[in-house]
């Protein structure tokens, strides 16, 4: 884990973090102690939306800097394979 770079540790630990909201939301659990009482339903809209949007967000942001996906980083892959430095 020491050979991480910063980026990587951030995208994972917002990726963890939109999963776990996420979650949270989906039984029921909002992240944010807010009763029932206090908040109509265009905040509870707004609230769902902006969370889902972020662990999309997160989620794309992450998959695609971690995977090999635009053509710099399929000759990023060839040549780390060349060199034996990856699977």
């Amino acid at each position: 884990m020491k050979n991480l770079d910063k980026g990587t540790v951030v995208r994972t630990v917002l990726l963890f973090i939109a999963l776990v909201n996420q979650t949270l939301i989906m039984f029921g659990k909002p992240v944010l102690p807010i009763s029932e009482d206090q908040v109509n339903t265009l905040a509870d809209a707004l609230y769902l939306a902006g969370s889902t949007a972020f662990t999309i967000v997160t989620t794309i942001i992450a998959w695609y800097k971690n995977n090999y996906v635009t053509g710099k980083g399929k000759l990023q892959k060839e040549a780390l394979k060349e060199k034996g430095l990856t699977k």
